[in-house]
């Protein structure tokens, strides 16, 4: 039971925040947490961690209490405590870039303008960890994204951001048993088109 997997949830701390745009991160692993039957008992290195034992190897989840730009500093305190292998890593966020409903799993890459990522990066010193981003989508007209991704969801959208915040948490399961790729293959894509799971 030597092989530890992390997988961290961004977001920015507070009841205010639970909600917005910005905390998809949080909500997919705190609906992960459920599903394993682990809780968020305690808080280590700037940020809630739950911790348990799944097929017979560590997982660690985590959301960091730092707010999203200073994220880096927890999990790279995290990786280091926990002896974490960078593909053992798995960072899920949200992404604007994304149509809502949209899920992208990759075992690497850069922040995307993702200002979590960005600071992840740049404490880890290196972008070789895999992601999860998700959908989110674009503001409209001319708002600042800054700002757009800090606001809640409109009513409407509601039905659709529960129905991927259980992909999501399904998406992150999935890596769990099966592996990257077997997620990256079942995951990718758009929950209208990929209701059955396996386009």
């Amino acid at each position: 039971m030597d092989e530890v997997t992390l997988i961290v949830g961004l977001g920015n701390p507070g009841r205010e925040h639970s909600t917005t745009r910005h905390n998809v991160g949080f909500r997919a692993v705190d609906h992960l947490a459920h599903s394993l039957a682990i809780s968020f008992s305690r808080q280590r290195f700037e940020a809630f961690v739950a911790s348990g034992i799944h097929l017979g190897r560590k997982v660690i989840l985590a959301k960091p209490q730092t707010y999203m730009n200073l994220s880096g500093g927890s999990v790279a305190a995290l990786v280091r405590f926990f002896h974490v292998p960078l593909e053992n890593l798995l960072v899920c966020a949200d992404d604007i870039d994304l149509p809502l409903g949209t899920l992208r799993l990759r075992p690497f890459g850069g922040s995307g303008g993702h200002r979590g990522l960005r600071s992840i990066i740049t404490a880890l010193g290196s972008q070789s960890f895999p992601r999860l981003r998700i959908g989110v989508s674009r503001p409209p007209g001319v708002m600042v994204a800054a700002d757009y991704v800090l606001q809640d969801f409109d009513h409407q959208e509601q039905t659709e951001v529960a129905a991927v915040i259980v992909r999501a948490s399904d998406a992150l399961h999935t890596v769990l048993e099966h592996g990257l790729d077997a997620a990256m293959t079942r995951f990718n894509g758009d929950l209208r088109t990929a209701a059955g799971g396996n386009e």
